[in-house]
């Protein structure tokens, strides 16, 4: 699977872990940034990049990070076509991509730790949308706000 991850300053030492372990894992990794560290950055400058990359199909997921994963979140799901969510638990990394077609997974590099965020991962890139009735007719309603 082609995935593509992001970074500012807060994510960046974890985005540094994570990249690896997705090529690890098998995955073409597409890095959209920070490439250093530089406390100056800003989020945005590098999770909207990987959103639009997600929604045009150029990556088939991504994984954003900052400081705590909220701001990843709230600009991503900016971009029509992206379903981003901040995930802390095992349960949400699946069953946001088997019930609502989750495609960004944010994590927080100040607050996941490397191993939790490994297994976050493995979660949301193993798990596949279920395209269940209810579960298309509510996303179909998420499409319409879209418009």
């Amino acid at each position: 699977m082609k995935i593509g991850i992001a970074a500012d300053h807060g994510g960046f030492e974890l985005k540094e872990i994570v990249h690896p372990f997705l090529i690890s894992l098998g995955h073409e990794v597409k890095d959209f940034g920070a490439y250093t560290l530089n406390n100056g950055d800003d989020y945005p400058d590098y999770v909207i990049p990987l959103a639009k990359a997600v929604a045009a199909g150029e990556v088939e997921r991504g994984i954003a990070i900052c400081g705590s994963g909220v701001g990843a979140a709230v600009a991503v799901n900016k971009i029509t076509g992206v379903r981003g969510c901040l995930i802390n638990d095992h349960f949400s990394a699946h069953q946001g991509v088997e019930d609502d077609n989750l495609n960004i997974l944010c994590l927080g590099g100040r607050v996941t730790g490397y191993m939790a965020a490994e297994e976050l991962i493995i979660a949301f890139l193993n798990a596949q949308f279920t395209g269940l009735e209810r579960h298309m007719r509510r996303l179909n309603k998420v499409h319409e706000l879209e418009k």
